[in-house]
């Protein structure tokens, strides 16, 4: 049996490919090492509400050709991310708004608060923030930072905000209105039946075997195929010969409440530094409480996580773009280059901090260039 392409990975990356190859006539192999579908958006029912097992995924875009793309195999609600910070039982609005310049100081117009940011912004003094602490005061003021972003950010990233470099963090909304949609996008929204559902249908009728690792396959599998479409981290390909690129891995301890609600909100950041976990999902929040015929749900399930340093065999989340991860990506990048018959791509065949709609339109460029 010959296939034109092996898809290594069914997380979206792999299923846009896989997809768009089948549609243009081509022979699919699609093979993914766990036991499902859909990778990192991977959800499942719990108590008839969709679980994001691998974390909190709220697709939003303002590419028009991948909200219509991702429009043929689901239908979205409109569900708005409006996280709440928790610092030590005070709760805030995030993105920081006019609700919280009220709540941190008692402000009450635009004006006031953009005067209490820049009095603040110059008592520290900052002109060229060299780090991450500097570029945060000097966009929000000090009385923000300390409560709602450092205790937050180091647990995020295990080091402290002076480490971090400023960029992290430049695109931080702050708005001087009392608009609490966390994203800047046109289209947002969460697949109605849970991304997993979106991702079968993305598959619909294209040979998938799971439970199937490629790296310890990869003769016999690479014979199967003119050509590899490979998704996973670029490092473990070339069996980490350079050395490990670095990420960022997430914890989720879940469980099932019995009670209607625990939160009232899909997401509450915790962003001091007692806390142990970064934050809490409450999954049933991302679709209204409701099960898919409307009914409210009497139970509920949340998801602490937990912000890890990563190791081999943690699953990777977040890559570290910092100069010396960037530099030794961009030697197995060269690597990837004189691989004839693969193609590198995704979050972690690429070393990228995608967003979904980013992993969706880089598939659909290469979609564009190979078929």
């Amino acid at each position: 049996m010959k296939y034109d392409y092996l898809v290594v990975g069914s997380g979206l990356f792999g299923a846009v490919f896989a997809r768009e190859a089948t549609n243009a006539g081509k022979k699919v192999l699609v093979v993914d090492k766990r036991a499902n579908v859909a990778g990192n958006v991977y959800t499942e029912k719990m108590e008839g509400i969709n679980v994001h097992i691998y974390g909190a995924h709220i697709f939003h875009t303002n590419n028009k050709e991948v909200w219509d793309y991702v429009g043929k195999y689901a239908t979205f609600n409109r569900f708005t991310n409006s996280p709440v910070a928790n610092y030590k039982g005070e709760l805030y609005s995030l993105p920081f708004n006019m609700y919280t310049f009220n709540k941190m100081w008692g402000v009450v117009t635009p004006e006031e608060a953009a005067a209490k940011i820049e009095e603040q912004k110059k008592e520290a003094g900052i002109t060229e923030p060299k780090n991450l602490e500097e570029q945060a005061i000097s966009l929000v003021g000090t009385d923000i930072y300390e409560k709602l972003i450092k205790g937050y950010t180091e647990k995020q990233w295990g080091r402290p905000c002076t480490e971090l470099p400023a960029f992290i963090i430049k695109r931080l909304p702050v708005r001087l209105t009392f608009d609490n949609n966390y994203f800047n996008a046109l289209y947002q929204g969460i697949p109605v039946g849970g991304y997993t559902k979106m991702v079968e249908n993305m598959l619909e009728g294209i040979e998938v075997r799971l439970n199937i690792d490629y790296l310890e396959n990869k003769e016999e599998l690479d014979a199967l195929a003119d050509k590899v479409i490979y998704t996973g981290p670029i490092d473990a390909y070339f069996d980490y010969q350079l050395g490990n690129l670095e990420y960022r891995s997430v914890r989720f301890e879940t469980e099932v409440l019995d009670k209607p609600n625990f939160q009232g909100n899909a997401a509450v950041n915790y962003t001091d530094n007692e806390s142990p976990y970064t934050r809490i999902i409450e999954h049933k929040w991302f679709e209204f409480g409701k099960d898919e015929e409307g009914n409210d749900l009497p139970k509920t399930v949340i998801s602490k996580e937990y912000s890890s340093e990563w190791k081999l065999g943690d699953e990777p989340y977040y890559p570290v773009n910092d100069e010396k991860n960037g530099n030794l990506y961009q030697q197995y990048k060269a690597l990837a280059e004189k691989e004839e018959k693969v193609i590198f791509g995704g979050r972690l065949g690429e070393y990228k901090y995608y967003d979904m709609d980013q992993v969706i339109a880089s598939a659909l460029d290469l979609c564009k260039k190979e078929l």
